[in-house]
């Protein structure tokens, strides 16, 4: 197979923010010349925990860190492929919630 390297730049989104954040580089990415079957869009949560951000995909429940948003970001979709490139089609439907839902709530305090 031969591959091909992207190199680029991708916008963030500042966290709490809708304004677009710094341009950040990303890793290389292979590119293959033969096409992809497909792609799966994906939720990712990202939260600090301590000195590090931790994220979470929930429709699949698996979850990596990093010490950045972008580096946790890229580790999971990392584990996101690694995932899918390895688990057999009963442990991907085992895990699948095809229905994810992020939203706010408002709760009294004090």
């Amino acid at each position: 197979v031969n591959r091909t390297f992207l190199l680029g730049t991708f916008r963030t989104l500042s966290l709490g923010s809708d304004i677009p954040g710094p341009a950040v580089p990303f890793r290389v990415i292979p590119q293959y010349n033969e096409p992809m079957s497909r792609s799966r869009r994906l939720t990712a949560i990202i939260e600090r925990e301590d000195d590090g951000f931790v994220a979470l995909c929930p429709e699949l429940d698996v979850a990596s860190q990093g010490n950045s948003v972008e580096e946790a970001r890229a580790n999971l979709i990392e584990a996101l492929t690694l995932f899918l490139e390895t688990a057999g089609p009963g442990e991907i439907e085992k895990r699948s919630h095809s229905e994810v839902f992020v939203t706010h709530v408002e709760v009294p305090v004090g």
